[in-house]
């Protein structure tokens, strides 16, 4: 299943329930409550399929990438809520009247959608953690599409053709479904595949290896750049998994290798762990993959920990002997965070990848880059005519990924030789 597929089979889904709605017979309305009404339902039927967005389904993250739809669920949650907030009040001879016993599931889902929207957008500014925060959010959206089921079944005239009542319950059976398989089914499953901790050392500032093996199995079948949902020392269902970018090469073995930097409840805690430690892993995920993308070389672009998935790639590449150019740009803030340095220098003289590093804080003895991965640096390093038709890989943060690609393609290389994958969104 391909992506224009997949975004034609949303976009029938979505519609579907206004055509149906066109197509029934029913008696004439004003415009304004045609508008009010089909509001509600476009509002309704994205809620519904924002549950198939959540990232946790590879058949769609690895067809878009991980941060397409991500931003995709974002946006279309938006929308569904500008939509929903407008729909009561674009009524000017509603069919139920102004009967608020009537109303009062569409009332209360009306207000518990906002309060879940705010919950979202300010969910970095709250003492939530961020496990906490994935539970209410995934609870939360599941009530309030009941209670609208409740309220399209019972007060909306539209909901009266028996054809639309059973679509409406048959997306809403769907949403649920997606949450149990992801959180009660799919945890089980993982078990019957289970892995360990194979070792856990720290190679950088605050910056930790943790190598997962297979136990009874052959292990995971992935691609360079591709990344899994992880947890260590967890029961079966848990909402404390997070994701990683593989780091290790799917050539080197069946062992997978991640990079992790200090940052939440999880990550302060690797140094804690012991071998032999049970671990589940889902994925793979993401589609920040050279496969199939042809380029006469390949550029790369990582700043911190964004340097994981980009070595699997490299490794790869060595791996396989592929004999294109290759250039890496790598950032950091000081010299002790830099992972693998040893082995990036036998990159550069046994494969022949360019490295070049970037402190923000070098030492005085520092003969590299001063500065982040910025627009300079690209500048200065992508000079060749022929480098505009490379393919260019970002992994870092949010900043640097945004200021890096407006970099690239004001120097005239096509948006499409551009891939990259982020964890966090506005």
């Amino acid at each position: 299943m391909n992506a224009r597929l997949l975004i034609g089979l949303y976009l029938a889904v979505v519609l579907l329930p206004l055509v149906l709605s066109a197509l029934g017979a029913r008696p004439p309305r004003s415009v304004a409550d045609e508008l009010a009404a089909g509001a509600g339902m476009l509002a309704y039927a994205i809620l519904l399929t924002e549950f198939l967005l959540s990232g946790r389904f590879r058949t769609v993250s690895r067809q878009i990438g991980i941060d397409i739809t991500m931003r995709f669920h974002q946006l279309l949650a938006r929308s569904a809520v500008v939509l929903a907030l407008l729909h009561p009040f674009g009524y000017r001879n509603p069919s139920m009247g102004f009967d608020l016993s009537a109303l009062a599931t569409g009332i209360i889902a009306w207000a518990l959608l906002a309060l879940l929207f705010l919950m979202a957008i300010f969910r970095d500014r709250s003492d939530l953690r961020h496990e906490s925060w994935r539970l209410l959010h995934g609870i939360g959206a599941a009530v309030i599409a009941g209670l609208v089921l409740h309220h399209v079944l019972y007060a909306g005239s539209l909901a009266q053709d028996p054809v639309l009542a059973a679509l409406w319950i048959g997306l809403f059976a769907v949403a649920v479904l997606s949450l149990v398989f992801i959180y009660a089914i799919k945890p089980v499953l993982k078990r019957l595949r289970p892995w360990q901790v194979d070792s856990v050392r720290q190679i950088a500032e605050r910056t930790w290896e943790l190598t997962l093996a297979p136990r009874g199995h052959a292990g995971l079948r992935y691609r360079s750049g591709q990344f899994a949902w992880i947890s260590v020392g967890r029961s079966a269902i848990s909402l404390n998994d997070n994701p990683f970018s593989i780091a290790s090469a799917p050539g080197s073995g069946d062992r997978l290798q991640f990079v992790i930097k200090e940052l939440g409840d999880f990550t302060r805690t690797l140094g804690q762990i012991a071998p032999g430690t049970r671990a589940d892993v889902d994925g793979p995920h993401g589609n920040m993959v050279i496969t199939g993308r042809d380029a006469p070389g390949i550029a790369m672009i990582a700043g911190g920990v964004g340097i994981a998935p980009i070595l699997s790639i490299l490794r790869q590449l060595r791996l396989e002997d592929d004999l294109r150019p290759t250039l890496l740009l790598y950032g950091n803030r000081n010299a002790d965070q830099i992972v693998y340095r040893d082995e990036l220098d036998t990159l550069a003289r046994e494969h022949g990848t360019r490295v070049v590093h970037a402190l923000y804080e070098p030492p005085e003895d520092w003969d590299g880059y001063h500065g982040m991965c910025d627009a300079a640096l690209i500048r200065k390093v992508v000079t060749q005519p022929e480098m505009r038709q490379w393919l260019y890989i970002l992994c870092g943060p949010p900043a640097m990924m945004d200021s890096a690609e407006r970099t690239l393609i004001n120097l005239g290389v096509p948006a499409l030789n551009i891939i990259s994958e982020r964890f966090k969104y506005d």
